[in-house]
């Protein structure tokens, strides 16, 4: 019926009386469950739901007035207090459970129940974005290899929300391209590889359930997946066109809200690379606080307000390009900030890829083969920011404080560096006036010079002797270096320092 549904809905969505069908299908909905008990769409056999502290809340559908009370029963049982059937819906929150199972769930009213097997208390995280989010396991490097290993790690679960949309705010999915499943080669083999790879290393680490939610649509921008409240924060509110604002939003998350979840991880900014570029930074951000306020709202406070939230920093696309579409991206990722978490993104974890190129993809440059060290780069920003590790640095190097003459730059970083001297990947804007250095000014490259454990000097003998030095900028190309080849790293070579824009004065 889910599948009949969806072709309903998506001739309403072409339709004239698309608000008719809408109507027609909550009537549907409402009817399915008149006498038949049953859970929410996203709610299945093998699922995780979130451990203690948070509580999990279920909800689903059944009869007008009936009592439901859900059981758990497994290395711990409990009973939930009677909740009342109100226009179709149901809803309980559950006391905390520690992480582990297998559990058996059970809602039930008189004469009628309906049963969750094999469910495990752990860690939820969403996984959202756009193609780089949903490119599979199957097309990364040593793909095999990776597939071979899904059925060891029986404890991270998948889900995936099948591709739909809507004009308006859904209480359920539309439909589930993939039902909670516990790991094999042919159901990771199609899941979101970043999605994959970072539940596998976390749950490594954590030895505890990890469950996976992707929720993601290739070649989609930002204003489809926030909500209107957010896009009005940004003033997109009242923009109309082909990209269908929060069309995504109200099919692929709003559903969700409900779900209590420990974080998100988002792959996504492609898209905006050309569409409304200059809005990002904003629109990013408002994105992230507005998801955290409604799923702190949808799970009864059980998500927290401010959940942590990693996205990957834009990778490469076309080696050459003089664009300044993906840098002016990579900086509004960060709220023009540069790094994160910082004032404006609290509690944000960011995994730098300009320097994991893939030159020969054959998925297309934009679709870069190698998702192990994007997601390990993700995985140190949640040990860190999600789970307050100690010691775990998730953070290339950032200048700390930059000093220039005529003659020289002088940057000094926050940390220890690993320097590889590289002629023209920083960049001085070269001012005879005091008008702001821009995207249309002279910049020149500052050769590297000299380097010492915290500091790099540049070479600013390129500006003209009736100018100064007005503004510096790192990796401000599409395509910076070639693969882990970018002259910045953190002192063990592993985490390398993210683009900047320095203007004097600002």
């Amino acid at each position: 019926m889910v599948r009949q549904k969806h072709f309903i809905y998506v001739g309403c969505f072409l339709s004239m009386a698309f608000p008719l069908c809408v109507v027609f299908l909550l009537l549907v909905s409402y009817h399915e469950s008149d006498g038949n008990l049953r859970f929410a769409s996203y709610y299945g056999d093998h699922m995780v739901l979130q451990k203690s502290p948070e509580k999990a809340v279920l909800w689903g559908y059944g009869p007008e007035g009936a009592q439901v009370t859900c059981f758990l029963s497994g290395p711990v049982k409990q009973s939930t207090l009677p909740a009342t059937v109100t226009k179709g819906i149901w809803r309980v929150t559950m006391d905390p459970v520690e992480a582990g199972g297998p559990y058996n769930v059970t809602a039930a009213i008189k004469g009628s129940n309906a049963t969750l097997t094999d469910v495990l208390f752990g860690d939820v995280w969403l996984c959202g974005g756009q193609s780089n989010m949903c490119f599979e396991t199957f097309k990364i490097f040593n793909a095999s290899e990776e597939l071979a290993l899904a059925a060891k790690y029986p404890h991270v679960r998948t889900f995936m929300v099948a591709m739909d949309l809507s004009e308006t705010e859904l209480t359920d999915l539309i439909q589930i391209e993939l039902p909670w499943s516990v790991p094999t080669e042919s159901s990771v083999a199609n899941f979101s590889a970043v999605c994959w790879l970072f539940g596998r290393y976390m749950q490594a680490n954590l030895k505890y359930p990890i469950g996976l939610v992707e929720s993601c649509w290739g070649g989609t921008p930002v204003e489809a997946w926030s909500s209107s409240r957010a896009l009005q924060k940004c003033g997109l509110e009242a923009n109309n066109d082909k990209n269908r604002n929060s069309v995504l939003w109200n099919a692929m998350i709003h559903p969700l809200l409900n779900m209590t979840i420990k974080g998100a991880l988002w792959y996504q900014g492609e898209k905006n690379a050309d569409y409304h570029q200059d809005k990002y930074n904003c629109s990013f951000p408002a994105m992230i606080d507005d998801w955290r306020m409604a799923f702190h709202q949808g799970s009864g406070g059980q998500t927290a307000a401010d959940f942590p939230f990693g996205f990957v920093q834009l990778s490469t696309y076309e080696k050459g390009h003089t664009d300044d579409g993906f840098p002016n991206i990579r900086w509004h990722q960060t709220a023009d900030t540069g790094y994160v978490p910082n004032t404006r993104m609290p509690r944000t974890f960011m995994a730098v890829a300009m320097d994991l190129p893939d030159e020969t993809s054959p998925y297309g440059t934009i679709h870069p083969r190698d998702k192990q060290d994007v997601a390990y780069r993700l995985t140190l920003g949640a040990r860190a920011v999600a789970y307050h590790e100690k010691d775990v640095p998730f953070q290339g190097p950032f200048p700390q404080q930059i000093m220039s003459n005529q003659t020289y730059v002088s940057i000094k970083y926050d940390q220890t560096v690993s320097v590889t001297p590289f002629k023209d990947i920083f960049e001085i804007c070269c001012s005879g006036s005091q008008a702001p250095c821009g995207p249309t000014s002279h910049w020149v490259p500052a050769p590297i010079m000299l380097w010492g454990p915290t500091n790099v000097v540049l070479s600013a003998h390129l500006c003209p002797s009736t100018t100064v030095v007005a503004a510096l900028r790192y990796a401000w190309t599409d395509w910076p270096c070639d693969f882990k080849a970018c002259p910045i790293y953190s002192a063990d070579g592993i985490l390398p320092a993210p683009p900047f824009i320095f203007v004097k004065g600002q």
